[in-house]
């Protein structure tokens, strides 16, 4: 597959995604960066702004085998994962599979579960395989989680341990509506569906096989300089020597932006990776990677903060990248 033509299809996937999802297409295109590079999605913000439509919208337009599981205090890891079954008649063991095969996990109120049901996701996100009573089973490509949280509700919940936190490749916030268009656009989309849920009616605009070709494009056919790898690590360390930083991000941290701006670039045409493309994800990818020491935490500093401040004072690499 040539990027060009791999570049049209992206740009009318993340236009079927937006007749759905309105008024937020940087969120839409960030989401389909990270799906072509097998890259996990946390959402956290406020209840209503449409994350699990857009999880949704995502499976049914990449022609992928869709799964939702609500986390809830009593679900155990053999419900995502599965667990094997003695069947009387056959004299064995029948392996019956959870809602984890699949290509797109929905893992909404991700940290609504117990850490013993959360880290039941920490081999998939990170391997794509599950191990179920000692047998190791492979996951299918694609497969991604997009998880979400609520950030201001904390009763009943069980914070996401900074290890898992590592597995996600972005950290999205949706934020409302920046516009009272926008905003009145969505309402108005509501009467002309007639329904709460239209992803019902969306059509696939590719298949699994198609996809799968477009992510190995995005690992081979596209060059990133060794000017712009030297600026993303100098990036993350830039991050990580912050006096007000308990911890910072690692090595994985700098892959994952690695890997995010390659498939930047495919969105945008392009078969090579400009610091543009870096920049646009640096927060997203590093931000939740970073713990604050507590003094600075209860003065309100951020990851984010320190993300953009390594952001503002690393030199950006000059030329085209290529």
């Amino acid at each position: 597959m040539k990027v060009e033509e791999a570049s049209g299809i992206l740009g009318e996937i993340v236009e079927r995604i937006g007749e759905v999802y309105i008024g937020n297409e940087a969120v839409i295109r960030k989401t389909l960066a990270a799906a072509l590079v097998n890259g996990n999605v946390l959402f956290e913000d406020y209840p209503g702004l449409g994350k699990t439509l857009l999880a949704k919208a995502f499976g049914r337009v990449l022609g992928l085998k869709y799964t939702r599981v609500q986390f809830t205090p009593d679900l155990l890891p053999a419900d995502i994962l599965g667990t094997k079954v003695w069947r009387q008649n056959l004299g064995t063991f029948e392996l019956i599979k959870g809602p984890i095969f699949t290509h797109v996990l929905l893992a909404d109120e991700i940290n609504r579960a117990p850490p013993k049901t959360q880290s039941a996701l920490l081999e998939a996100m990170e391997e794509r395989q599950v191990t179920i009573e000692g047998e190791t089973f492979p996951l299918e490509r694609p497969f991604f989680v997009i998880a979400t949280q609520n950030p201001i509700e904390f009763e009943g919940t069980y914070p996401l341990p900074e290890a898992q936190l590592d597995r996600f490749l972005l950290r999205l916030r949706v934020g409302y509506p920046k516009s009272l268009e926008d905003e009145v656009a969505i309402l108005e989309a509501r009467l002309t569906w007639g329904k709460d849920d239209p992803t019902v009616d969306l059509r696939p605009v590719i298949d699994r096989e198609t996809f799968v070709r477009m992510q190995d494009l995005v690992e081979e056919g596209i060059f990133i300089g060794r000017d712009v790898v030297r600026y993303i690590v100098n990036l993350v360390r830039n991050a990580r020597a912050d006096e007000r930083v308990e911890a910072g991000p690692s090595p994985r941290g700098g892959i994952a932006l690695m890997k995010v701006a390659k498939a930047n670039a495919l969105l945008e045409g392009r078969d090579f990776v400009l610091p543009d493309d870096v920049k646009a994800y640096t927060v997203d990818a590093l931000a939740h990677r970073v713990v604050i020491k507590p003094e600075y935490a209860f003065e309100g500093l951020t990851g984010e903060d320190v993300v953009r401040e390594a952001l503002e004072k690393t030199p950006v690499p000059k030329g085209d990248g290529s």
